[in-house]
Order: C-alpha cells, then structure tokens, then sequence
C-alpha cells in the first residue's frame, strides 16, 4: 500500500540532490561566471596571479555549470542576415572557364562572351566542331555530390549559333545552395568563438537567411565587423612536430598547434606553397578503399604550384593551416598535376564532412546583406531579469500560500516539492548548457503555476477516499493510484506542446519550450515520486488514525 523499497527511497534522495547539486552554481552566479572565464582564460594563454585569484572565486571540485542568459537578458547585438548565393553560380562557372577554354583549345580556338550572372557562353572559331566541342564541355561535370541529385550532372551544356552556354543545373544549385548555407554558418561560427563572447545563437533560417544572436557584445556594428573578417587558409611544408610549442622553429619557420590533437605542435614554412584564395572547392568523399576522405580542388594558379610543389617533395607531409591551427597534415604521395587532390585519414562520415566545410571556410563564398540589426543595451537585459524575478517570486509566493491555506499539511509537504522542482529545472538546464531568455522566464513562470497541478489532483482523490470512510492508509493509496492517469494524460498532452514548440519554432520560442518541457519532466517527478515519499515517510512515523485534509 504506502511501502516504497529502501532502493527507491534512495534514488529519489539522491536524484534531488543531484538536481540541487547542479542547480547550485546559479546561486553565486558572478563568482562562478568569473572562475569558468579564468579556468579558459588559463587553458589559452597560462596562468597569473590574477586569473589564479579569479579562478579561487568557486572551488574546482563544485559543479560550474551555469544557465547561460540570452540576448535579452544579458545585453548584446542581434543580426539577420542575407546570404546571396546566386554570386556563388557566377564564380563557380568564373572558375570553370580556364578548363573550358583548355579543354577547347586543341579542338579549335574559342572566345569568351558577354553572358548574365550565372552563365558561361563560348563562341568557337570553327562551327562545324560543335559536336565535338560539347562532348568535350560535357565531359567536365562533375556528378552531383548529394543523395537528392544522385544520378545528375553539375552542369547543363547547351548550343545555339555557335555559342555553348554553360550554367549549373537545378540540382547542382540545390546542393550549392546546401553548401554555401553551411559554409557561411562555419566561418561565423568560428570568427565569432574568437571573441570568446557566451552561447551566441547562430542559426539558418529559411532557405537563403542566418539569425545571428551573440549575448555580450557591445553593438551591432561591431559584430558586423566581426564577422567581415576573413579566416586565413594556407599549404606549408612541414619541417618536423613537436610538442613544444615554445621552443624556437628556426629562421623561416614557424610553430603552430594541431587542431585535433592538443600538445602537438607542427613546424612549418612561414611561405605557404599555397593560400586558400586558390581554393576552389572541397567535398567530403571516399578513398579507393571506400573509407571517408576530402577532396579538394585549386585554381590554375593554385593548381600549377601544387602540382610543381607535390612532384618534388613526395613522401614528405603537407600541412593544411586554417588560422594558425592544423586541420591536417597528410604525406604526399605522388604528383599531383591536375590541381585537385584528396585527403585521407582516420575520418568519419561526419569528420569528413567537417574538414572540408572548414577547408572552404576560408572566407564568407558570398556577400551578407544584413536586413535587420539590434543593439540591445545590458540594462535593459537587467530590467527583464529583474522583473522576471518578481514574477517569479509573486508566482512561487501566491502557489506556496494557496496549498498551504488549502491543504495544510500535504500542502506544506507539497511546497517542499515545489521547490525541488524548481531547483531540479535550474539543474537541468544548467547540466544540457541551456540558454534561458525572457519567454524562458515566462516558461518557468508557467511551470510553478502548473506543478501543483499533480498534487491538487492528487490531494482531491485522497478526501473523496476519506469521505467513503476508508482507512487513512487505504485513502492515500488509493489517491495516488487514481491520479495517476489524470497526471500522465494532462502532463503528456502539455510536453508534446512544448516538444512541437521546440522542433518548429526558432529563438524564443525554443527557450520557452525548453524550459516547458523540462519543467513538465521535473514536476511530474516531484509529485509522483518526492512528495509522495515525504508522505510515506510522515504516515509511518505519526500513524494517525484520521486525516485532516
């Protein structure tokens, strides 16, 4: 009846301190804020005296995680952003023309004409080899490098009065489109992470737009000018490794770490062989024995070096220098004259994938046009928190009054749960690395209105048990177990809510769900399983023979 096993009695306990544990560091949230910057601070550049006595604000045992606060609570910039990605056609198809055009030129002499945006159009000098002439300009696509355009080719090749046109067909726009969305994500992601600015919102929406959120900046100017600046791509030969990254590389050389692997340092030509601005593409791809690779491509120029460069250093390795880290260092070998090449290693699917976004991550493929930007001061970020803390303590003050005024006992039983719960929802999104925003705020709000929900039913059950003159034992029992489906239906139908609010909704609207849906979680275990427990617990000690409820 009202038994619960020592085993469950103990996760409970220790499932609420556990909550409480995390949740903590938001209590001292200065401190702990200024020891999580002086611990990075640390790992980056060594320590000091002053990062030391910052980082002995929290001790290093105690959980750090904090509830990272948005744009609108702690202040900062915000940017919607434009990418035109129908400047990257015109430069794919810029970048094709030297291997028309050399492609062409044993067949017959051709001229380049006058064409819009997004199309190549070559005259040659003798009509009659057309037919040969697009067999040779077909034979340069590419197949499309996506399951949706599997099957097709990236270019479309077309004649008419002895001029071939040649634009990107429909599928290869799609999967450029894809490819220079995530592309633009990864290097605003990266200048941003610089700054070394909290949980900035970086994300796409729709088909051609980036929402840029970064909580701590001081304008939207300044982030503009942020994300302006252009990631620095290089191929050094590489002189030795070691792992001191101090020590001196030599007249010429330079040391920089590896990006994957901490404490190896690769010694490297100051002079690259080649830059990223001859870079014209890179995809993930697979080797000859099908395990996951990049292949990347250069321009004439950048194909020529390369290719001089790689006859006569085979055997030796290559570093791939994104910013002054090591992306990868693969051996050369053999000649590679063709201007493309791969990459092997030890990748995933997904590594692969994200070395070659962080190869044509040299800089922005197309120009932002910003349609809207914020600047949202840190006073009126406190303002929210300030008045966000009112209401949540006019809410938790009203619920906590109300259940007791309403239940006595069980409500005071009731309350403690209420508060764990609260607690236990700090915990959580402290633990996933959350980022609370006002509607989140208002999300919290809701969930202690909500969370006494579970037990009013419950508490109600339990007199409608005692009025049919059953037992105290009998009547608490029983009010759980006929609760319970009413709790599970109300509770699921609110999380699916919260869960489509999440998977549809953008910004706010997430931190409104997140905060929602983990408020549901917490409340149902509170009163399912904590107040329950402290009511078992009570029963056995008092054993009354009646309940005033």
């Amino acid at each position: 009846m009202l038994q619960i096993s020592v085993w469950k009695r103990l996760a409970i306990w220790l499932t609420c301190a556990v909550g409480l544990l995390l949740a903590m560091p938001n209590a001292f949230y200065g401190p702990v804020e200024s020891h999580n910057d002086a611990v990075k601070a640390i790992e980056l550049s060594g320590n000091t005296p002053e990062l030391d006595a910052q980082r002995a604000l929290w001790p290093d045992f105690l959980p750090n995680g904090l509830v990272n606060l948005g744009l609108d609570l702690r202040g900062g910039a915000h940017l919607l952003a434009e990418v035109r990605v129908d400047d990257v056609y015109a430069a794919r198809l810029e970048a094709m023309w030297p291997e028309v055009r050399d492609g062409l030129r044993a067949l017959t002499p051709v001229r380049r004409q006058n064409a819009p945006d997004g199309e190549l159009k070559v005259r040659l000098n003798d009509p009659e080899k057309m037919t040969q002439a697009l067999a040779i300009v077909r034979g340069l696509g590419q197949p499309v490098q996506t399951l949706t355009g599997a099957g097709a080719n990236d270019i479309e090749v077309s004649a008419n009065d002895g001029v071939i046109t040649v634009v990107l067909s429909d599928a290869e726009k799609s999967a450029t489109d894809e490819r220079t969305m995530q592309q633009s994500l990864e290097i605003i992601r990266r200048r941003i992470d610089e700054v070394g600015t909290r949980e900035p919102t970086i994300q796409r929406q729709g088909s051609d737009r980036i929402l840029i959120q970064v909580p701590g900046i001081g304008s939207a100017a300044e982030l503009k000018e942020i994300i302006g600046t252009t990631a620095q791509l290089t191929f050094n030969p590489v002189v030795s490794t070691t792992s001191d990254g101090s020590a001196n590389p030599g007249v010429g050389n330079k040391a920089v770490p590896s990006l994957d692997q901490p404490g190896l340092f690769y010694v490297i030509e100051s002079a690259p062989v080649v830059t990223g601005e001859e870079l014209v593409d890179a995809q993930p791809s697979f080797d000859q024995n099908g395990a996951p690779a990049v292949s990347f491509r250069f321009n004439t120029s950048g194909a020529r070096k390369f290719g001089d460069y790689t006859a006569e250093h085979i055997g030796s390795p290559f570093a791939i220098v994104l910013d002054d880290e090591v992306v990868s260092a693969p051996t050369i070998q053999s000649a590679i004259p063709g201007g493309s090449g791969i990459i092997t290693g030890n990748f995933s699917i997904e590594e692969s994938t994200r070395l070659s976004v962080l190869l044509r991550a040299g800089a922005l493929p197309a120009k932002l046009d910003f349609l809207e930007e914020r600047t949202i001061g840190p006073e009126l970020g406190q303002d929210s928190i300030d008045a966000g803390k009112v209401a949540t303590m006019v809410a938790f003050g009203a619920v906590l009054f109300f259940m007791w005024a309403a239940y006595g006992l069980f409500g005071i039983f009731a309350n403690i749960a209420l508060i764990i719960n609260v607690g236990l929802m700090f915990g959580l999104l402290s633990l996933i690395g959350a980022t609370l925003t006002l509607p989140g705020i208002a999300g919290i709000v809701l969930t202690v209105g909500m969370a006494v929900d579970a037990n009013v039913l419950i508490f109600e059950r339990i007199r409608e048990e005692l009025e049919t003159s059953k037992g105290p034992a009998r009547a608490i029992a029983l009010g759980y177990e006929k609760a319970l489906s009413a709790i599970l239906d109300a509770n699921i139908t609110t999380f699916i809510t919260a869960v489509i609010l999440f998977a549809i909704g953008s910004g706010p609207v997430r931190g409104f769900a997140i905060t929602l849906g983990l408020g549901i979680l917490t409340s149902v275990f509170t009163a399912i399983y904590v107040t329950r427990l402290m009511v078992v617990i009570w029963y056995e000690r008092r054993r009354p023979k009646t309940i005033e409820l």
